[in-house]
């Protein structure tokens, strides 16, 4: 069994900055591909951003030039650093990932708990 959690959420005016972590915990796995999702209230949850295990990156256009995403694999954590954040950036924020796990080289999803963001203007 796998666990991901998050952390590094808060409230920040807008403008500023904040940088969010997703630390993965458990035994015999390794970290495929990983997202992070957020979710506003009222709204369905949004993919943000995508990174591979290469360090492959792809955004949603409403962050791209502003969000990081980033991972290390060697210490199975992931990253988002958010900079200039706007009040629409306001969300629960996910983290997800592919994950395999031994014995049997078996290929499962996962998501964190997630961890507040609020943007006030």
């Amino acid at each position: 069994q796998v666990q991901l959690v998050e952390s590094g959420g808060g409230l920040v005016q807008a403008g500023r900055s904040l940088r969010l972590s997703c630390a993965a915990s458990g035994s015999a796995f390794s970290l495929n591909i990983m997202h992070w999702y957020r979710q506003a209230p009222g709204n369905q949850r949004e993919l943000v951003a995508t990174i591979t295990r290469e360090g492959s990156a792809n955004y949603a256009d409403s962050v791209k030039g502003r969000f990081t995403i980033s991972r290390d694999n060697a210490k199975n954590t992931m990253y988002l650093q958010m900079n200039n954040l706007k009040p629409e950036d306001t969300a629960v924020y996910y983290c997800n990932a592919d994950v395999y796990s031994w014995p049997g080289m078996s290929l499962k999803n996962y998501w964190g708990q997630g961890t507040q963001v609020t943007v006030s203007s």
